[in-house]
């Protein structure tokens, strides 16, 4: 059975593969993924080859464009941003989502982030909300960015 780990450069091919599965209706270049794990190592894991999470810390209202670079980290962050978390099929319900949630709330918690926030896609915000997320409404400028993520897309924050 897999387990997290911290995430290294040379894991950066198994998450282009799973990726390339998991959000094949949202591809983003392995740029960004190599520069999410360069900003913050701290809020990138691996799940043995199955699945991966990347986190920032990030501003509340202004999560970054689908496939955008960052350049830097803000600097006042208000939350930790979910940049993505992807487990395989036939690897999902065994616990790998919620333990994953749990370690992000503790790493937010340790950098005093009194939040988490992300952009649901592929009609997952009923499982971000047993999570404790909740859908927030924004301005056009947030509007404007989760278009980058599809139809679907809901920005929601869940605070700590």
């Amino acid at each position: 059975m897999p387990v997290w780990r911290p995430m290294v450069a040379t894991d950066l091919p198994t998450v282009m593969t799973i990726a390339a599965r998991v959000h094949a209706d949202y591809p983003e270049h392995e740029a960004v993924f190599a520069e999410r794990l360069a900003l913050f190592a701290a809020g990138c894991a691996m799940l043995g080859q199955v699945g991966y999470a990347i986190a920032h810390p990030g501003v509340i209202g202004a999560p970054p464009p689908l496939d955008h670079l960052l350049g830097t980290l803000p600097r006042r962050p208000d939350c930790l941003y979910l940049h993505d978390v992807a487990i395989l099929d036939g690897h999902r319900g065994g616990g790998h989502g919620r333990a994953m949630h749990q370690r992000l709330c503790r790493l937010a918690r340790s950098d005093d982030l009194p939040r988490l926030a992300l952009v649901a896609v592929n009609h997952s915000e009923a499982v971000w909300r047993r999570l404790g997320f909740r859908a927030q409404a924004g301005d056009q400028a947030l509007a404007a960015k989760l278009q980058s993520y599809g139809p679907d897309a809901v920005y929601m924050v869940r605070d700590l």
